[in-house]
């Protein structure tokens, strides 16, 4: 497997003001950039390539949508070094309108955990405050993991991804990453 999924954090960074579309800088915890990703602005299908640096010569994960504009879309991910499928991550439609939920899916679509916004509460106080941070949690079996945290910034959304509390590594790195894009690319669309 890649290097760039050896690690336990990540910082992913999108300049909110793009008129083109957006870029995604991802960081280790040293604040070395070991990914990369820019997305073209009105698609109807979204195709996110992951790549080593700016370069995008070397494309390391592709998170595909299955269906176009779809409000519970499902988003598979392929390791691109070795065409593997490493799973999906489901959005759950309706749900995340009161509190953002997602499914993690196996090869098989066989459901892994899910990532969900840490409070009701919370989450429903966000959608008048915009200004309130999101904070989201893996729940993988029996294990919860304060996983992904976003700052607020007026110009650069940001989400740090903490794998380090799941010391089994039950959760796929690339699956874990593919998330956290996903956090700061789709859930981001809604501001």
């Amino acid at each position: 497997m890649n290097e760039t999924f050896g690690y336990t954090q990540y910082t992913i960074r999108k300049k909110v003001f793009s008129i083109m579309g957006a870029r995604l800088h991802i960081y280790n915890n040293a604040e070395q950039l070991v990914g990369y990703s820019e997305m073209k602005a009105f698609k109807l299908k979204e195709d996110i390539a992951l790549y080593s640096d700016e370069n995008m010569q070397k494309e390391l994960l592709r998170i595909k949508a299955r269906k176009m504009i779809d409000f519970s879309a499902t988003f598979d991910v392929w390791d691109s070094e070795t065409g593997e499928h490493i799973g999906a991550l489901r959005r759950k439609g309706l749900k995340s309108i009161v509190k953002d939920e997602w499914t993690i899916l196996d090869r098989q679509d066989h459901e892994l955990g899910a990532i969900k916004e840490d409070s009701t509460f919370m989450a429903l106080l966000r959608r008048v405050i915009t200004l309130i941070p999101q904070q989201y949690n893996i729940v993988l079996r029996h294990q919860t993991i304060p996983a992904f945290r976003q700052n607020i910034n007026p110009f650069v959304t940001k989400i740090i991804a903490d794998f380090t509390e799941d010391r089994r590594g039950e959760l796929d790195r690339r699956l874990g990453l593919a998330a956290g894009i996903l956090l700061c690319a789709v859930e981001g669309k809604q501001e």
